[in-house]
């Protein structure tokens, strides 16, 4: 009886961390910009009120933030990985990351059937 926990047998776990920390750090950094971009927008449509004036400077303030955190974490994640020998930030290619997204999806459409995934490596 094949089930979903099942999906990840011819995936190899390395392979779906760094897949995992490669989306949330390009989701991080898109979120970041995009709220820079928003607070922008809010802070020219503010109109003088010194209101939403302070919303649209705290809101920028927070997504510059976020976004140096987001580059610290990959600064660390890339030192932690030449320390242990790992290298976690192979993934942050967009040619990877869809062929990884892509292979996953085939894996749980077919049910497992598919023989030729990427990573290699098998989960038992």
């Amino acid at each position: 009886m094949d089930s979903g926990l099942m999906v990840t047998n011819e995936f190899n776990i390395v392979d779906l961390l760094n897949l995992g920390v490669a989306i949330a750090i390009i989701l991080a950094g898109t979120l970041s910009v995009f709220y820079i971009f928003f607070g922008g927008i809010s802070f020219i449509l503010s109109g003088g009120q010194e209101d939403k004036i302070k919303q649209a400077v705290h809101t920028i303030r927070y997504a510059i933030i976020g976004l140096i955190v987001t580059i610290f974490s990959v600064t660390i994640i890339k030192i932690l990985g030449l320390i242990f020998g790992f290298d976690l930030l192979s993934l942050i290619t967009w040619d990877r990351i869809t062929e990884l997204m892509n292979g996953v999806i085939n894996k749980i459409a077919t049910g497992g059937s598919s023989s030729s995934m990427p990573g290699g490596g098998t989960l038992r």
